[in-house]
């Protein structure tokens, strides 16, 4: 697709001959039209009009009266100032599945990276909690982004900074101390430092007293005190060894699982570097930095001396440049932190050089709503994962199974379903769209879902099954210029589309581009597979090169979904 907007940039700018214009510009605004009425690709003449001191459509219809078309470009028409361009089809069909045919599971990937070091933290749970919802979003965004940067040639860097420090394990230590004897901790240890959380937060919030022992308690943490260091290594191992199971039901990779607390011993560099280059100012005994007219200072130290999430958010900054030499570093978290990470990469000029201040990304996410309301944790109102997990396989099972009852396999394609249909659910939204969570939507198998598109997956194997279809068939000479009827066409083109979809997605952040690109495949193989016969033709040449494209669409729904960290069942 990239090639074919340079082509088509490179025919506009020579029928121009106008040098107050670039190729590069022109093929900025090169696009594809969503109606397929309106051709392959089309070029607005509306930025011209002003250079060129004419109107859109008399420079449109000058361009198509002087431009010279490749052959890969049937024809070109004028439509209200806008140059819409037709591909040949022969060329498409041919040159498409070709290209897929040959490099298999490989299409889509390319070198667009060239080895650049890419930094995706991502997931970050709170330790000594269980997985909930919010935490499912920000996990699965992070690793389907991951895995876009992957595909693209990038060197990709998971980072899971955990939330491992802070004032709240000093509400956990008083309530462990407390509490413990009421809970079973081999049997659940996340579920019951959960509850003894609520049960701790609920007390200190009433009796400020209590607030004070939790304080305290914290206080000794970071003095080192050996007790509670000792309880602070056990929640964040419990915590961890929970997380990696989950971690490995959804394919997230981690390249390392540092959190706050790593960060302890290297915010004092952070502050004298600060302070030297004097940008630390005095606010009521704290110590802030200004970052601008349009934002509150970003406070460094508290009045009493502590540092605060900014402080330790720098000093990852400054080791994360030193020992990953970053090209970008996204953080993923939700959009109530926008500003925090405003004041904090706008701080970070004063400590690392301008090209890892400007590859500071910051990706944000909408909330997941109950239709009871907002979730929290605090109060106990809270959708946790584990249990949704075994929900959406058990309603999947029961699915599959009453389509199709002599399934073998069927608890492995449950899971692969159920997963798969709450992964796709989150993705397939832009990722700054609030969710209202609605599980038996998320497992439909009609519309816009993922067991939608894994169904599409598995028509194609079976497909291919009952016409005998064996990969090796492949390279056989088959004629694809046979391949003219109009869903195969638009099936064809819809292919072609898939690695510009994957760069899109990466220069957007935004996996949603990915998903609904994979419904766009499925609902096109939909009507290919309604009205084209494969199986029973007679015509044993039409049949191979049918056969073809099925295998061609098997590649990209398989690989694209992949990306987004949803298995493909063979059978359902």
């Amino acid at each position: 697709m990239e090639e074919k907007k340079k082509m088509i940039a490179k025919c506009i700018y020579d029928a121009l001959n106008n040098n107050e214009i670039t190729i590069e510009e022109i093929e900025a605004k090169v696009e594809v039209p969503k109606d397929k009425q309106n051709g392959d690709f089309s070029y607005p003449c509306f930025n011209l009009a002003k250079v060129m001191k004419n109107s859109p459509v008399n420079i449109a219809n000058s361009i198509k009266e002087n431009i010279v078309l490749p052959e890969e470009i049937s024809k070109v028409d004028v439509v209200n100032g806008f140059l819409n361009f037709y591909l040949d089809s022969d060329n498409v069909v041919a040159t498409v599945l070709s290209k897929i045919v040959k490099e298999k599971e490989n299409y889509g990937s390319s070198n667009e990276g060239n080895g650049k070091n890419v930094i995706v933290e991502y997931s970050s749970p709170n330790i000594a909690k269980p997985f909930h919802l919010g935490h499912f979003r920000n996990t699965v965004l992070g690793k389907a982004l991951y895995d876009i940067y992957k595909t693209l040639g990038y060197n990709v860097i998971g980072l899971n900074h955990l939330g491992d420090w802070g004032r709240q394990f000093g509400i956990i230590i008083e309530g462990y101390k407390r509490f413990k004897d009421e809970y079973d901790f081999d049997k659940d240890p996340l579920a019951a430092l959960s509850d003894i959380y609520v049960r701790m937060n609920k007390i200190c919030k009433e009796d400020e007293s209590e607030m004070d022992k939790a304080r305290e308690n914290f206080k000794k943490l970071e003095e080192g005190d050996e007790e509670y260091t000792k309880l602070w290594e056990y929640f964040r191992e419990v915590s961890l060894k929970e997380y990696k199971r989950i971690y490995d039901l959804l394919g997230s990779k981690f390249d390392s699982y540092n959190g706050e607390a790593f960060y302890n011993d290297k915010m004092g560099e952070v502050i004298d570097i600060l302070d030297k280059k004097g940008v630390l100012i005095d606010s009521q005994g704290a110590k802030v930095i200004d970052v601008g007219p349009d934002m509150p200072p970003c406070i460094v130290l508290k009045s009493n001396g502590s540092t605060i999430y900014a402080t330790r958010d720098l000093a990852a900054i400054l080791y994360r440049a030193r020992t990953y030499n970053f090209d970008k570093c996204i953080y993923i978290t939700a959009t109530e932190q926008i500003l925090h990470f405003k004041q904090v990469f706008e701080a970070a000029k004063h400590l690392v050089d301008e090209k890892y201040q400007k590859g500071l990304e910051h990706v944000t996410y909408g909330m997941i709503r109950l239709k009871t309301g907002k979730m929290s944790t605090r109060e106990g109102n809270v959708i946790y994962i584990n249990d949704l997990i075994e929900e959406a396989i058990k309603k999947a099972k029961d699915i599959i199974l009453s389509k199709n009852a002599n399934l073998e396999n069927a608890d492995e394609v449950a899971k692969k379903v159920g997963i798969g249909a709450l992964t796709f659910n989150y993705l397939k939204n832009n990722k700054n769209k609030d969710i209202i969570f609605d599980l038996d939507d998320t497992l439909r198998f009609d519309g816009e879902t993922g067991p939608y598109v894994q169904y599409t997956y598995v028509r194609t194997k079976s497909m291919l099954e009952k016409a005998g279809f064996k990969v090796e068939d492949l390279d056989k000479e088959i004629d694809y210029s046979l391949l003219k009827e109009t869903q195969e066409v638009e099936l064809i083109k819809e292919l072609q589309k898939f690695e510009d979809v994957l760069k899109r997605a990466a220069t957007e952040n935004e996996p949603s581009i990915l998903a609904k690109y994979m419904i766009d495949v499925a609902a096109s193989f939909s009507r290919f597979y309604n009205e084209c016969q494969v199986a029973t033709l007679e015509d044993e040449n039409l049949k191979a090169a049918r056969c073809a494209l099925v295998y061609a669409t098997s590649i990209v729904i398989k690989k694209g979904l992949g990306i987004l960290g949803v298995e493909c069942p063979e059978k359902m």
